[in-house]
Parts: structure tokens; sequence; C-alpha cells
């Protein structure tokens, strides 16, 4: 008896000791496979940059806005998309961005999903059409 209460007390102080690095490092999520996919992304569906920039302009400077401001500065985004998804379908096999395979241009917004600032840069993906599908939500369990 005496000897297993050494034992378990010795592997509780051994184990406070220990330590692993479960984290992934952070260029592991961004493969040549998800460069290939966000080309493919940009280049089918840039050009939802002109509607959804003409609802945020209507929303932000008005209707007017939104209708002379917006469609200039969707196509803008559009064409910028269309060019970099040509980009990384061409070189999708290669990491180009500092070594890795993360988007040559910049994220931007508070949580990179939601808000898109114009003056810092496009996401990753083109926005989404009517109901965005952000969140997880759901009423049913899983067990």
């Amino acid at each position: 008896m005496k000897k297993l209460l050494v034992a378990a007390t010795t592997l509780c102080i051994l184990s406070g000791f220990t330590a692993a690095d479960i984290h992934t490092p952070p260029g592991s999520h961004y493969t040549s496979g998800r460069k290939l996919g966000r080309a493919f992304s940009n280049i089918l569906y840039g050009f939802i940059e002109i509607p959804e920039q003409i609802v945020r302009k209507s929303e932000t400077h008005g209707a007017k806005a939104g209708w002379s401001y917006g469609v200039v500065d969707g196509t803008s985004r559009g064409l910028q998309r269309l060019g970099y998804g040509f980009y990384e379908l061409i070189t999708f096999n290669c990491p180009t961005y500092r070594g890795t395979f993360k988007p040559p241009y910049e994220k931007c917004g508070q949580d990179n999903r939601v808000e898109m600032n114009v003056l810092q840069g496009l996401s990753e993906f083109p926005p989404e059409l009517g109901s965005e599908s952000y969140y997880r939500h759901s009423r049913t369990q899983s067990f």
C-alpha cells in the first residue's frame, strides 16, 4: 500500500511538470488546396462584390451613393478578386506570399468576415449574398 501511495504521489508531482505543445503552427491552415479553392472562389464569385458594395454603401451613405460609388467600388473589388484568382490559380502549388500559402492581400475588418474596409483590402473569400452562414447555431442535439 505504501509503495502504491508513493508511486501515485510521484506520478502526480511529475505530471505537473510535463507540458506538450498541442497547437498547430499558424501556417498549417493555409495549404495549396486552400489556395486553389480560394482561386476558384475568387474567379467564380468575385462579381458578387458589386451588389454587396451597393448594399453596403446604400446602408452607410444613402441610395445615391450606393448606386454610384457602390457600383464603381464593387466593380473595382470584383476585378481585383478576378486578378488575384487567376494569380492564385497559376501559382497554387508554390508558396508565394512570404514563403506560405496565405493570401497575398491583407485581411481586414474586426473579425475578418463581416466588416470589410475598402481602404485595407479584401477578405479571404468573396462575400455571401442573402442569409450569411457564419455561425453554426442549431436547435438539434448530437450525441
